[in-house]
């Protein structure tokens, strides 16, 4: 028997940046808006139809039928166009298993453009330069890439390490090719790591219970006591984003209500998308490179189970019931949101399982009010956004507030708190409070 039978079957996907040129990014605009316009027409076809009349057969006959009779509908790729009825049908699959919501219509201006290229061998790649790579793209042509990551090609190919397909995708600073790739790895042993407790927060990104706090050096909250709007943008990036900003504002100020949108109006629109979108690849590649050493140096991570839509609410209020602190609160909504907890809790999920490492959750009330050393909540302990000194006459320990919710989060696990992954539900507890430990 050979050792790769028991090796484990992975994919993963690899996005590069491709270089077309305008005629080339015009054809996969048209094929784009296509695939967009099969998508509702299939919406439309499969919500009038009879559900005991519904099957993939049927709306696959119906999709050859529309590409035969309208033209432009005939531009995207036949391939492209089954895809586009499996991602529809998965989408129903998801909603009628609990894990999103019904299909709804793609919108021109707020939808993702996409092409998806199912077929591996329609690719043809070929690495021309060191930097840069050849892919062939159904009824468009040779489209240049960005080689950024040696991928499984030509004599390297073979049934268990290749690419399987690809898609294109479109955001503001352009169109990207984002391939399938699959790939035999040795199973991941158990991993041999100590175990840490990690709380998020606004001023420490990623506080650790053992001290190793994981910074991404931008000021989150200064010293003023207002939060800063953008964080990863640049001094240089953010006065252009201010100039722009108030360029849409002074445009927008001639539109009238339910005139279209001017063209100059759009091009302002297109640079700040931009400038935002550069911020966002910044922020996830810090990321990245954070969850994999994190992934790589701990065996059991353990995080706070926490309900960041419910976090991020506004506190405006009604008129009869205003809010107080509005424009504090939203300052603070933003910072937590361009931190992306969520995402970075999606990322030592997987990379924790890759490295044969675990993932818990544990409840998150009250680790920010108790005091990790005494194990007691006093009123008034938390100070401010990151002191906290205990108010217990017996204790009176003083730290960052970040850090002591840490060593609280891996308390917790200790104690048998975790919550339950499949059922998604905390263990019973034994009191409502943690009681004091003799060690920590």
């Amino acid at each position: 028997m050979r050792t790769e039978r028991a090796w484990e079957k992975r994919q993963f996907g690899h996005r590069a940046r491709s270089a077309l040129v305008p005629a080339q990014a015009r054809l996969i605009d048209v094929q784009a808006h296509a695939a967009r316009t099969t998508w509702n027409l299939l919406h439309d076809f499969w919500t009038m139809t009879p559900k005991c009349r519904r099957s993939l057969k049927v709306a696959d006959e119906a999709i050859r039928q529309a590409r035969k009779e309208i033209d432009w509908l005939g531009v995207l790729p036949a391939q492209a166009a089954q895809a586009v009825l499996k991602t529809y049908h998965q989408a129903w699959k998801n909603c009628w298993e609990g894990r999103a919501g019904e299909p709804t219509f793609k919108t021109r201006t707020r939808s993702v453009m996409s092409v998806d290229i199912p077929q591996g061998r329609d690719l043809q790649i070929k690495r021309v330069h060191r930097r840069w790579g050849m892919v062939n793209i159904p009824k468009v042509g040779r489209v240049r890439f960005r080689w950024t990551r040696d991928l499984t090609v030509g004599k390297k190919a073979s049934e268990d390490h290749r690419i399987t397909g690809a898609r294109l995708v479109k955001d503001a600073l352009g169109w990207h090719i984002t391939f399938r790739v699959q790939t035999l790895v040795p199973p991941s042993g158990p991993h041999i790591g100590a175990e840490v407790g990690i709380d998020v927060g606004i001023n420490v990104p990623l506080a650790l219970s053992d001290g190793n706090h994981q910074d991404h050096g931008r000021l989150a909250w200064p010293a003023d006591g207002t939060a800063d709007r953008d964080k990863w943008p640049n001094l240089h990036e953010k006065a252009r984003l201010l100039r722009l900003e108030r360029r849409a504002a002074h445009r927008r100020s001639f539109r009238n209500p339910g005139e279209k949108i001017s063209r100059r109006l759009t091009n302002t629109y297109a640079q700040i998308k931009r400038l935002r979108a550069t911020a966002t690849r910044r922020a996830t590649d810090w990321q990245h490179q954070t969850t994999t050493y994190l992934a790589r140096t701990y065996g059991v991570i353990v995080v706070e189970k926490l309900e960041i839509s419910n976090m991020i609410k506004s506190a405006r209020g009604t008129i009869e019931n205003p809010g107080n602190n509005v424009a504090k609160k939203s300052g603070l909504n933003r910072s937590i949101s361009q931190e992306a907890w969520g995402r970075t809790v999606t990322m030592l999920a997987y990379k924790t399982a890759r490295n044969g490492g675990t993932l818990r959750k544990v409840p998150a009330p009250n680790t920010s009010r108790r005091c990790s050393a005494c194990g007691f909540i006093t009123p008034g302990s938390r100070e401010d956004q990151s002191t906290f000194v205990c108010k217990n006459p017996d204790c009176g320990w003083s730290g960052n507030a970040d850090y002591n919710a840490a060593r609280n989060v891996l308390h917790l696990y200790r104690m048998g708190h975790a919550l339950v992954p499949a059922a998604g539900r905390a263990v019973v507890r034994r009191a409502h409070s943690v009681q004091p430990s003799t060690a920590r």
